[in-house]
């Protein structure tokens, strides 16, 4: 993956856990995914997710979102609804993974100034750290509670802390 794709896909990542990456119960089974084909897939390379390659299958859920600014340039949103179901998938050994859809709140502070963020998100998160964050990855963890990170402009991200009630998701799929 090329440093422009690198970019994009941490952007559409940070997006989507900002947005839609809230989750319910965990499932060890392809059968309970939906019958409809997934509104977008990520796939990462070996490495960068988990240490093989992972796919995501995403299906969009509901949120409602709400912006403020204030007059020194810093935007805050929260996020709340029903967030993504998801799949994960070990292309390597066939093993999936699968996270219904359920509701959770995120709050994300905007810098302006660097276009650096922090997120505050409660309830299901999966928070996916690549080998350029801290602590760095690969790795892609499901936390259940509080999730706290922060991202620079080139959206590297710092895990602040997390819930100690969290499912590594490569090892699940190993």
């Amino acid at each position: 993956m090329n440093n422009m794709s690198r970019l994009s896909a941490r952007h559409l990542l940070a997006y989507m856990m900002a947005v839609l990456l809230s989750y319910g119960s965990l499932a060890i089974a392809a059968s309970t995914a939906p019958s409809t084909p997934p509104d977008s897939v990520l796939d990462f390379p070996g490495g960068l997710a988990c240490s093989f390659a992972l796919s995501i299958e995403i299906w969009d859920g509901k949120q409602h979102d709400n912006v403020f600014k204030d007059k020194n340039g810093f935007v805050r949103s929260i996020t709340a609804g029903t967030g993504s179901a998801l799949r994960f998938t070990n292309p390597a050994n066939g093993k999936t993974l699968f996270t219904k859809s359920d509701g959770a709140v995120n709050h994300i502070t905007t810098y302006a100034l660097d276009g650096s963020f922090t997120e505050t998100n409660t309830g299901h998160t999966v928070l996916i750290l690549f080998p350029t964050d801290t602590p760095p990855g690969p790795s892609t963890t499901l936390y259940v509670g509080k999730v706290v990170f922060m991202s620079d402009a080139d959206f590297n991200f710092t895990l602040v802390s997390g819930s100690e009630n969290k499912t590594d998701i490569c090892a699940a799929l190993s």
